[in-house]
């Protein structure tokens, strides 16, 4: 890999002194997301090969050209996973575009987000400079963390080229439930059960079923199940279930696509309060990590949305939409906006990576 790492290097740095703007691309399974892709395409799938991976250290360095699904079958040999579930979007998704889009999946609420999982990482700025951060251990507390930093920020700081990340052993055991209910019970419900002592991996409400997984031991799994009751989902209708809400397969997010195709509708991702009531917004809605994920299928103007959600204590980001020319995360307060082009200008200088994917500008 050290020849692909040379060739990377070489190419931003010629971007660097020409000022060409340059589009980091690993598989292009999340190309829709944020603003749109500009610049000559910089290939980061040459960053390939298999992950270090340390079982008893329940750490793994891997390469940012790496399929996110060879990276899981590598672990799963090993009994262990990605407990934030991180989404694969395509077969072709890479650790490299996984760690910059910073999006996680149904076990967010309870396994902790992508960055929280995060131990170090490997970089190239936008000036060239090949840069390491964060280690390969756990217990690491040595100057800035600036590996978490980088996930979720869209490239604009810079090339990754690997990274280690924090895995969890496989839960011993695991159960689905379903509730019939409307979405204001399904709050309620999800609420109340957060204050009580039950193994709660991951939930979802949609069109009148609430589904819940209980993740853990055997004996706290079963004893969840026995308390909440509901109605038990077989392992086999399950799994593939929850894999398709992870990797937005869902019937939700397939007729999500054909409102946006056809009805110039956008896919909102709402990230509020749990405790947050439903926002009555006109749309057809999925509630995720027991309420404070929820999907939101409109038509209605970004200024109604965002107030909405604003009001409500959170922020809304445009996920899907065929209109990126207005700014798809919701705008900073100045003081925000602020840091994050001091931080822009102090990792890529000439601002040639990945121009506007985060924000207009930077």
């Amino acid at each position: 890999m050290q020849t692909a790492v040379a060739a990377i290097v070489e190419r931003v740095r010629a971007a660097h002194a020409s000022g060409e703007p340059l589009c980091i691309q690993g598989g292009g399974s999340k190309s829709f997301y944020g603003g749109p892709p500009t610049g000559s395409v910089l290939d980061t799938t040459t960053l390939a090969g298999a992950a270090d991976h340390e079982p008893t250290e329940l750490v793994v360095t891997a390469p940012a050209g790496m399929r996110v699904l060879d990276l899981e079958e590598q672990l799963a040999a090993q009994g262990q996973c990605l407990a934030f579930e991180p989404p694969r979007f395509t077969a072709a998704t890479t650790v490299g575009g996984m760690v910059a889009a910073g999006l996680s999946g149904p076990s967010r609420a309870s396994a902790g987000a992508l960055r929280d999982h995060v131990l170090g990482m490997t970089l190239v700025s936008g000036s060239g400079e090949l840069l390491q951060f964060g280690g390969r251990v756990i217990k690491n507390v040595a100057g800035y963390d600036v590996s978490r930093l980088v996930a979720g920020s869209l490239g604009i700081l810079g090339v990754i080229v690997e990274v280690s990340l924090k895995v969890l052993p496989r839960a011993a055991a695991e159960t689905t439930l379903r509730f019939d209910c409307k979405p204001g019970e399904a709050l309620a419900h999800l609420h109340a059960w957060a204050g009580r002592p039950l193994p709660l991996d991951a939930s979802a409400w949609w069109n009148g079923s609430l589904i819940v997984r209980l993740r853990g031991s055997e004996a706290a799994v079963a004893e969840g199940t026995a308390a909440l009751g509901g109605e038990t989902i077989d392992a086999a209708a399950a799994a593939p279930f929850w894999e398709s809400l992870r990797d937005h397969t869902d019937p939700f997010f397939v007729a999500a696509e054909d409102a946006i195709e056809h009805h110039d509708a956008t896919l909102w991702r709402l990230s509020l309060p749990q405790t947050a009531p439903l926002l009555g917004l006109a749309g057809d809605e999925l509630i995720e990590w027991h309420g404070a994920q929820r999907w939101l299928v409109t038509a209605l103007p970004a200024t109604e949305v965002r107030a909405a959600a604003a009001a409500a204590s959170g922020h809304a980001t445009a996920f899907r939409t065929r209109d990126r020319s207005t700014g798809v995360f919701a705008p900073l307060a100045p003081p925000l906006l602020a840091i994050h082009e001091r931080l822009k200008r102090a990792f890529d200088p000439k601002g040639i990576l990945n121009r506007g994917r985060l924000l207009p500008g930077l």
